[in-house]
């Protein structure tokens, strides 16, 4: 039986290493789990006024739906959650009775400064309870962007980094299955 991840970077740049911690997790991947990453950057801030949602959001919406598991890439900007993230799980959760994210498996990984992202992902894990999203609570990811690691395109390039990516992949399907059981 397939299972299918969907990964979402909060950082909207080109050479994130957000989003070079989601394609490593693409190359690490176990036999029959695909991972689908979803881009950010046309969607616009929640607005409870508008009447219809825009076609980005719908998109996002949808590939929330199709996935089993998320993957979270989540940056730290001041200390918390980059609003391109938090802004994607905010309009996920306007859906009726909470449909995309209620009782969905997520695993949180991310590269910042000196601590890595561990104050955004603590953050993020508060959302996470109002959201009743499920984080796998080990293995944890926070990496050093600036220390080495990554190449100038945000790709990772430290196999130490990867081995902890790949690790929390299938720490996430095991988790995932739990929770559906």
């Amino acid at each position: 039986m397939a299972f299918k991840l969907v990964g979402i970077s909060g950082s909207l740049r080109k050479a994130s290493c957000n989003s070079g911690l989601l394609r490593a997790a693409q190359e690490a991947l176990p036999a029959g789990v695909t991972l689908e990453i979803v881009d950010l950057t046309d969607v616009p801030f929640y607005n409870g006024d508008l009447t219809e949602k825009p076609a980005a959001v719908k998109r996002v919406l949808a590939q929330i739906g199709a996935a089993d598991a998320l993957l979270l890439a989540c940056p730290e900007y001041n200390y918390s959650v980059a609003p391109a993230l938090k802004n994607i799980l905010d309009w996920a959760s306007r859906e009726p009775n909470n449909a995309l994210l209620a009782e969905k498996a997520v695993g949180l990984m991310g590269a910042g400064g000196g601590m890595g992202t561990s104050r955004s992902q603590y953050h993020l894990r508060q959302s996470c309870v109002f959201l009743n999203l499920h984080p796998l609570n080990k293995p944890e990811v926070f990496s050093n962007a600036f220390a080495g690691g990554f190449d100038a395109a945000g790709n990772v390039t430290d196999p130490k980094i990867r081995e902890q990516v790949a690790g929390l992949v299938e720490a996430l399907v095991v988790w995932a299955g739990r929770i559906k059981a």
